[in-house]
C-alpha cells in the first residue's frame, strides 16, 4: 500500500463518520438518543418526519457505526453506540456556538420570548443545591428520567406540567432542566412556571455533562426503583 492510497482510504472513513453529522435531523436524533434508547415510531413523532425518512436516517446513523439498534418483538430500538458520540455532538455545539453568531441570537432570542432568565451552569445549581433553597424538576418524557437524572429532581413531564402545577412547591426557586441546550422543553417550563408567579430558571447543562463530570446521576427501573 503507498502512502497515497493510505491517505485515501482513511479520510475515506473519516469522511462516512463525520458525513453522519451531516444533517440537521440525524444531529436531532442523535441529540435525543443522548438521552436514552428510543424506538422508531417515538423517533419519528419527535423529529416530526415520515417514518421512511426516520428509518433512513438512521440507517445512515448505523452505517457509520453512530448508532446501534435491537429488537425487541416488532419494535426496533435504536441507541447510540459510545459516550464518544455525546461527546463529539458537545463538542460540535460548543464550536458551532463560538463561530455563528446567528446561532448565539437565535437562542438568546428564543429565551428571551419566553421570559426565561439566563440558564445556570452545573456549578451554579450544585451551589443552591448545597442551600436547599431549590427545587430541580426534569421534564423530559419518563422513560429518560429513569434512565438518568439529576439527585433529588423530581419527574414533572412537559405535557404533564400543564395540569400538574398544584404539586410543585412555591416556596423555593425551581430549575428546570431537560436535553441541554437546544431543548425546547425546559424554557416552555419556565414559561409556563412563570407566569404563574413561580420563581424559575433552567439549566443550561444537561444529565450527559452532569455525569461527565463525574457527578453523580441516578438511575431507576420501569418501576421507579433504584
Amino acid at each position: 500500500m503507498t502512502g497515497r492510497e493510505f491517505k485515501d482510504i482513511t479520510f475515506q472513513h473519516l469522511a462516512k463518520v463525520s458525513g453522519a453529522f451531516s444533517s440537521a435531523k440525524r444531529l436531532e436524533i442523535i441529540d435525543i438518543l443522548s438521552q436514552g434508547e428510543k424506538d422508531v415510531d417515538s423517533l419519528t413523532k419527535e423529529t416530526n418526519m415520515n417514518f421512511a425518512n426516520t428509518s433512513r436516517h438512521l440507517q445512515v446513523l448505523k452505517n457509520a457505526s453512530i448508532v446501534q439498534s435491537r429488537k425487541e418483538g416488532v419494535r426496533v430500538v435504536y441507541y447510540l453506540a459510545a459516550d464518544e458520540v455525546i461527546k463529539c455532538w458537545k463538542n460540535i455545539q460548543s464550536l458551532a456556538e463560538q463561530r455563528s453568531a446567528e446561532l448565539r441570537e437565535v437562542t438568546t432570542s428564543f429565551l428571551k420570548e419566553r421570559s426565561v432568565l439566563e440558564p445556570i451552569s452545573m456549578n451554579q445549581l450544585r451551589t443552591k443545591i448545597k442551600g436547599r433553597h431549590v427545587t430541580i424538576i426534569d421534564v423530559r418524557p419518563k422513560e429518560e428520567y429513569l434512565a438518568g437524572h439529576l439527585p433529588g429532581a423530581v419527574s414533572v413531564p412537559l405535557p404533564e406540567l400543564k395540569y400538574g402545577i398544584k404539586n410543585v412547591p412555591g416556596d423555593k426557586e425551581i430549575v428546570a432542566y431537560c436535553r441541554g441546550k437546544y431543548c425546547v422543553m425546559a424554557p416552555e417550563a419556565a414559561k409556563i412556571l412563570n407566569k404563574k408567579g413561580f420563581r424559575t430558571t433552567i439549566l443550561q447543562d444537561d444529565v450527559n455533562s452532569w455525569r461527565f463530570a463525574g457527578l453523580e446521576v441516578v438511575r431507576m427501573d420501569p418501576c421507579g426503583k433504584r
